[in-house]
């Protein structure tokens, strides 16, 4: 399991999509305050699907908090403004990848407080990626080196609808 860290996130859809990948990975969603949202938001559960129930959501009132509460843990910053790409770090699971807001990215000074533990991910022709595309890219390389994708494909669920499936009444899935 990892720890994916946004920092007062703006969009509710990014939010959505970013717990789903969370419970694909069995890693926990931290939130930091103040979002750009409301948690009941319905573009954030659309975005969620039905999955969103399950997501394992812890909210923050400060990332000084969340830090506090973890003091021995791993935090790896996630910014364009550092060399270091983010598949040189060697992840251990209960890292947790910290990503800063849409619009923004993560605070100046927290950067520098942490430069050592800052990556980025290599891009050409833009300044940015989604917020979501980019917690997958590193979420996923982090489960990689892990080698958690063998035991998540030995846990194979029956396709949606099926027996056995979790999501058997899938709602907006079956439509």
């Amino acid at each position: 399991m990892f720890n994916v860290v946004l920092i007062e996130p703006e969009i509710p859809p990014n939010t959505g999509n970013i717990g789903r990948l969370c419970l694909a990975t069995r890693s926990t969603l931290h939130l930091v305050k103040p979002l750009g949202f409301s948690l009941e938001d319905r573009q954030l559960k659309r975005a969620g699907l039905d999955y969103w129930d399950e997501v394992n959501v812890q909210l923050w009132e400060s990332f000084d908090a969340l830090r506090g509460a973890q003091p021995e843990a791993r935090y790896f910053f996630l910014t364009t403004k550092t060399k270091r790409a983010y598949y040189e770090a060697r992840f251990r699971q209960g890292d947790f990848l910290v990503f800063g807001r849409e619009t923004k990215g993560l605070p100046e000074n927290l950067l520098s407080a942490n430069i050592d533990s800052c990556v980025r991910i290599p891009m050409y022709g833009t300044r940015s990626l989604n917020l979501a595309t980019a917690v997958a890219i590193v979420l996923f390389e982090a489960v990689r080196q892990q080698r958690w994708h063998k035991k998540l494909l030995d846990q194979r669920l029956p396709f949606v609808g099926q027996p056995g499936h979790p999501k058997r009444d899938a709602g907006t899935l079956n439509k």
